[in-house]
């Protein structure tokens, strides 16, 4: 029956992208699998989400402190899984950890305890959560498809999460009256489940595509299994010993500080526009369909076509000169439409344009730097540039600035976030031409 389908899918999806038929079945895995993925995760995110409103803003640098602290204890308990078992047993193992951390939630309220209760642990493991199984799901997607293939399928791919993230929130409205936060736990549960089904396919691919089992090999090592695995320390020391992994670390964090910066306004703001709680949920549900939609369109008929043709270089710089353009015209009309409407842009075009392309950057990178050194910036750096902006914007609210001046403040920050993504869209230009000279 598949050989009667994939045809017909392939006509389809052609018209759309351009994919080689036998990409066909990995392209709809892999579309599966992050759709299933960021569902998931959307249908948690308002829990959390209401946590850190009700919390102000006054928490959320302690709150994005615990974050970090968490994400870097658990680096070295995935380092020595990574070291110790196979891909075809760590990546189910890694989602497996936090479908069981699901269904504890689930025990801990049906037991009677309120979402207050264990309101700071879920904001703080929702957030490790979404960073650790998407810098997975990426680490993997880069060692499943090649260069070439990554530049014209990621987009796409990226519309899965999207379509995801759309289905999500809905569901959780439609649902929550009905069977409450518990039955939307299990619901979470269900949906990282069948994201593992999508693990298995893929690996069964590639191993009939390559005739290489990649299930079989370790993440440490294409050919040496006994090699060092890997760990917070040894992905600190491969970024810092490598100019172009600094300078994806660098190009994360600059956009990690102005993304806190962004959330800390709206977070000041909304509630002086919006008085009542309800009014307040319509209009972050609003705004988060407004994004996903905007991200989907984007993914599937601009990514693949813009990354290809205009390069890496251009998608790279495309988010900085918005941030830099958005905040200052948001530093000169201090109004809740802007900062709406600058949010919508910046978050619809880092979905769509800037995160595929930046995962294309570990396309020219070892097996062990897409493991062990891409898993600490997307883990520990990530949450870093976190911290680092809410303490900034809570250093700036102690010397009384106002929300304009934080703007003008984000400017300079946007510059240097330019600057990093033209001199890394060039260098991973550079040693993609290298690697293609050699025999």
């Amino acid at each position: 029956m598949s050989h009667l389908i994939m045809p017909v899918l392939h006509r389809f999806f052609n018209r759309i992208i351009l994919v080689e038929r036998q990409e066909m079945a990995a392209l709809l895995w892999s579309f599966t699998y992050f759709f299933c993925l960021l569902a998931a995760y959307y249908i948690l995110r308002p829990v959390r989400d209401e946590m850190g409103v009700l919390a102000g803003v006054q928490k959320l640098p302690w709150l994005f402190s615990a974050v970090f602290v968490t994400m870097v204890a658990v680096i070295p308990l995935f380092g020595y899984l990574a070291g110790h078992l196979t891909i075809r047993r760590l990546l189910p193992t890694v989602y497996g950890f936090f479908i069981v951390n699901v269904l504890g939630f689930f025990v801990v309220l049906h037991t009677g305890a309120g979402l207050t209760t264990i309101a700071p642990v879920f904001f703080v493991w929702l957030s490790v959560f979404n960073l650790f199984v998407v810098s997975v799901f990426w680490s993997f997607m880069a060692d499943v498809f090649s260069t070439d293939s990554a530049r014209r399928l990621f987009g796409c791919i990226s519309a899965g999460g999207s379509l995801g993230a759309i289905l999500g929130p809905m569901l959780a409205a439609l649902a929550v009256k009905g069977v409450g936060v518990q039955g939307l736990l299990l619901v979470s549960a269900a949906l990282l489940g069948a994201a593992v089904v999508c693990i298995v396919g893929l690996l069964r691919w590639y191993q009939r595509a390559h005739h290489v089992d990649l299930g079989a090999q370790h993440l440490s090592s294409s050919t040496d299994a006994a090699s060092s695995p890997p760990s917070l320390l040894i992905g600190i020391i491969r970024i810092v010993r490598s100019p172009y992994l600094l300078g994806i670390s660098m190009y994360l964090v600059c956009y990690s500080i102005l993304s806190t910066f962004l959330y800390s306004q709206q977070t000041i703001l909304v509630p002086q526009v919006v008085l009542t709680s309800e009014a307040r949920t319509q209009l972050f549900a609003t705004v988060d369909l407004g994004i996903n939609m905007l991200a989907v369109a984007l993914q599937l008929f601009a990514t693949g076509p813009l990354l290809s043709r205009l390069g890496v270089v251009f998608m790279l710089v495309l988010m900085p000169i918005v941030s830099l353009v958005g905040f200052g015209v948001f530093g000169l009309w201090t109004v809740l439409p802007v900062l709406i409407g600058f949010g919508v842009f910046r978050r619809a075009g880092e979905f769509s344009m800037t995160k595929p392309t930046r995962e294309t950057l570990f396309t020219v990178v070892s097996r062990e730097e897409k493991y062990q050194a891409k898993n600490v910036i997307d883990t520990v750096v990530h949450r870093g540039g976190d911290v680092s902006g809410t303490w900034m914007v809570s250093m700036l609210q102690s010397w009384g600035a106002t929300l304009s001046q934080m703007a003008f403040a984000a400017m300079p920050i946007a510059l240097g976030w330019l600057a990093l993504g033209w001199w890394v869209g060039r260098r991973h230009e550079t040693i993609r031409g290298n690697s293609a000279k050699v025999p």
